[in-house]
This record gives C-alpha cells, sequence and structure tokens, in this order.
C-alpha cells in the first residue's frame, strides 16, 4: 500500500513588488498594464511514491526545492501542479520552533504541540512525562518557551514530534540538533521508529547519514528530479560526484558513470615536505 504518492508535483512562487508600492499604485499600474510580476517554480514534475516502512533521503544542493517539496507531502502547500496523497497521520519537523507560543510554558506549548498533531488530551496526559524526559527538560516545564535555548526549544520540538507514533515523520535537517549525546539519542531513536514500520522522508546534507538511514533516494537540483529510486549506493555516490564536480549527470547512464567514477576515484597520498637540513 502507498503511504505517500507523488505524482507531476510543480509548485510555483509569484513574486511582485505589491508591497513596496502599496495599493493605489498597484491598481494605477494595473489599469495602465505596467505591473508586472515574475514566477519563480521551486519544483518541477516531481514524481515517487513510497511504502510503509519506507525512508526516502532526498538529497540536493541548498534551492534545490528539497524544503519546498516538503511542504507540499506535509500539507502545508498546495501544489501548483500535480497531486500528493498521504495515508495517516503526518510529524512534520520542518522549521523546528515554529508553531510554539513565546509566552506559553514549556507544558502548555507541549499540549498545544500535541493538539495540532490532532493527539487527545488524554493521549498527551499519558506521554507529556516521556516527552519531557526525553527532550531533557525536566527543570524548565514551567518556563516561558522564550525563555529556552535554541538546542531547548529543537529538543522538544523532535521529543513531541518522534513520541507521538505518527504514520509519517518528516525531518528536515533535525538530526544535528542538541549536543552530542542528545544527536546520538535523536539517532537511536530514530532507528527504533523506522523499525517500527513508521514510513519517513529524510533532508539532511550528511550523504553519509542518508546512506545509513534510508532505503530510497529523490536527488533534486533546482526544482528538477534528477533520479528517483532504491539504488542508495548508487545515487549516492553520483551525488557526491557531482559535488566535487559540479558535473550533473542528465540521465540514468550518466548517473551510473558517475557513480562508478566516485568510487573508482584517485585517493591522492599525503605527501610530507622533506625535512631541513640542520
Amino acid at each position: 500500500m502507498k503511504i505517500i504518492d507523488a505524482k507531476g508535483v510543480s509548485i510555483r512562487y509569484i513574486t511582485g513588488d505589491f508591497k513596496n508600492i502599496g495599493l493605489k499604485e498597484y491598481v494605477l499600474r494595473r489599469l495602465q498594464g505596467k505591473y508586472t510580476v515574475n514566477e519563480f517554480w521551486a519544483d518541477r514534475d516531481v514524481t515517487f511514491s513510497l511504502e510503509k516502512g519506507d525512508m526516502m533521503g532526498i538529497i540536493g544542493t541548498n534551492g534545490a526545492g528539497k524544503s519546498t517539496l516538503l511542504k507540499a507531502i506535509s500539507g502545508i502547500m498546495i501544489p501548483t501542479e500535480g497531486k500528493v496523497r498521504t495515508r495517516g497521520t503526518i510529524a512534520a519537523l520542518l522549521e523546528l520552533t515554529s508553531g510554539f507560543d513565546g509566552d506559553l510554558t514549556v507544558r502548555e506549548n507541549t499540549y498545544l504541540r500535541g493538539a495540532l498533531l490532532g493527539y487527545t488530551r488524554k493521549f498527551m496526559d499519558d506521554m507529556y512525562d516521556q516527552i519531557i524526559e526525553f527532550a531533557e527538560l525536566q527543570d524548565f516545564q514551567d518556563r516561558p518557551f522564550k525563555q529556552l535555548s535554541s538546542g531547548m526549544k529543537s529538543r522538544l520540538a523532535f521529543s513531541i514530534a518522534c513520541l507521538v507514533n505518527p504514520d509519517i515523520i518528516i525531518l528536515d535537517e533535525v538530526l544535528s540538533v542538541g549536543d552530542g549525546a542528545f544527536r546520538k539519542k535523536s539517532y537511536d531513536k530514530m532507528q527504533e521508529i523506522l523499525k517500527s514500520g513508521v514510513t519517513g522522508i529524510l533532508v539532511s546534507h550528511s550523504v553519509g547519514q542518508v546512506r545509513d538511514m534510508c532505503n530510497k533516494i529523490l536527488w533534486l537540483d533546482h526544482g528538477k528530479q534528477i533520479a528517483f529510486g532504491s539504488d542508495v549506493k548508487m545515487l549516492c555516490d553520483a551525488y557526491e560526484h557531482f559535488m566535487a564536480t559540479k558535473i550533473l549527470p542528465q540521465n540514468e547512464e550518466e548517473i551510473r558513470a558517475a557513480a562508478e567514477a566516485w568510487c573508482n576515484r584517485d585517493v591522492v597520498p599525503l605527501v610530507l615536505p622533506e625535512e631541513k637540513k640542520l
């Protein structure tokens, strides 16, 4: 059964100077035919599907359209073209600290975020202590959220999303939050979640993390889908070759050639300078 099914997803942004010129000038320019807008396609014709238990890594440089696509999958944005269908509850960790109220306490924000995810008060009562303990915020429960450090805020958001048993979890550069010990705990928790059959999507600039956690890869570049498939090693090798050479493969044959070139790359030995003679 397909848990996530995306077909021909395209997302367009329209930009203009309406805010700068004001309503009166906007109407005047429209009447004169002098008002123009610019179109920018963040994603163009992206197609993939995931089944229960799949973990897909989305790779691509900054500006590839990764975060925009995640917003469409999580329901925050509606695609300009194409469709995204999902089954089950979604926990999306996109902008970790968004959706919190700075003036509410940690306790109040925990229940607020749980409600936004669609969970009952009873469920949150049962899970609350586990969430706070995992986030390591036992001593800050009645503090205003705005008094927390950025790391603490991120830990709370991650803890809530991971401990409320979603069907789909979406992670955008969040496995690096907190200190080393918490990152290790977050990684172990994600492995536990994936083994339970949750379907996941991971965006990470760490190719090693993607290799280790994902069984499918979606490669985007400036909104264009370069590849989608289950050969994680080949696609990650080809991507690392692209990162090193800036040569973007245009088809499957070039992707395979890039992956092979990366695997067979020459390792330049470290040559130390000769010691100066005394």
